[in-house]
């Protein structure tokens, strides 16, 4: 038998439920540019928390994610698509590492 959940536990497990559900609609209505709109929206919503909370190193490290994202896109649209290819292996590793808890 398993024990209840605590208040942090159902939060947290509310949170994750909310954000696949919208991330399924937005999917479902834009397609995978709806998925990156909505992930956009989420990062901006948490830079701008994080800058409350002063943390603004956040608009650096957001600077130079967006910057490799750019130089991989360049490179892959030259023909070379090794750091591309390098980039989303480690993403996906990241992530399956991290699963979702919020």
């Amino acid at each position: 038998m398993t024990r209840p959940l605590s208040s942090a536990e159902m939060s947290a497990q509310k949170r994750l439920e909310w954000l696949q559900g919208e991330e399924r609609k937005a999917v479902e209505s834009r397609g995978e540019k709806g998925r990156m709109e909505f992930w956009l929206r989420l990062t901006r919503s948490r830079i701008t928390k994080d800058i409350k909370a002063g943390r603004s190193d956040v608009y650096s490290g957001f600077t130079q994610v967006c910057r490799l994202f750019m130089l991989a896109m360049d490179k892959r649209a030259a023909g070379d698509a090794r750091l591309w290819n390098q980039l989303m292996q480690y993403a996906q590793q990241v992530l399956e590492q991290n699963p979702p808890r919020h």
